[in-house]
């Protein structure tokens, strides 16, 4: 299974770190978040990564190179205008093939375990959910048993993290699109599973919780 690393968001809510750094560089107990999920993709036995950049990705790939020093062949999906999440995986798909790959959001911080994701082949895509956070109180689906639903009683908020085949976009045109509506209507064709997850998860999406990251993780024994 090949991995997707989105990493083109321009990051306004962490300015002024991300005005100079793209914000998958920013460091957590003194490494840059993207190594995080390289690292774990690397352990998951995962060979073959596809990240996509728009804003300051050229120190995306000065950081990575070719991922030979994670042990992984990484390729770049290069942006020149920005093209949401839909819009970024669609551009990506003739690097990406046509079977089920892992997604990760560059932007968050995870411990979840990416290995029991690889022998998932969903028709649509399977998400990992995690506990809602204050900043998303009402979640983003319902998960029912295994599957997903657009309403019900266990609202939970998708962690960024799911295997996505990429029949999601089937007839779709190249542009600017973001996932939910995809998601949305694969949920009412009942072709997207989820699971919950209680364990560590960060949506990085200011300072004040990068910073509070930072301290966490660095009081953590080595």
């Amino acid at each position: 299974m090949k991995a997707m690393i989105l990493a083109a968001g321009l990051g306004k809510r962490m300015r002024p770190l991300t005005t100079v750094r793209p914000k998958p560089l920013l460091k957590v107990n003194g490494k840059a978040l993207i190594d995080y999920h390289l690292e774990r993709l690397a352990a998951a036995a995962i060979t073959e990564v596809v990240i996509n950049h728009y804003w300051l990705g050229e120190q995306i790939e000065a950081h990575i190179g070719d991922g030979s020093g994670y042990g992984l062949k990484v390729v770049y999906s290069r942006e020149a205008d920005l093209l949401d999440t839909a819009g970024g995986m669609i551009n990506a798909l003739p690097l990406l093939g046509d079977k089920p790959f892992l997604l990760v959001n560059g932007d968050v911080w995870c411990d979840f375990p990416v290995a029991s994701l690889v022998t998932r082949q969903p028709a649509g895509a399977h998400l990992v959910m995690v506990d809602n956070p204050e900043h998303n109180p009402q979640g983003d689906f319902a998960l029912n048993g295994e599957h997903l639903a657009l309403s019900g009683k266990r609202a939970l908020t998708y962690a960024g993290i799911a295997v996505v085949n990429p029949a999601l976009f089937a007839g779709a045109d190249p542009g600017c699109l973001p996932l939910k509506p995809f998601l949305v209507k694969a949920i009412e064709r009942g072709e997207v599973t989820g699971e919950h997850y209680d364990g560590e998860w960060v949506d990085v999406g200011t300072p004040e919780r990068l910073s509070e990251l930072d301290a966490r993780v660095s009081a953590i024994p080595a």
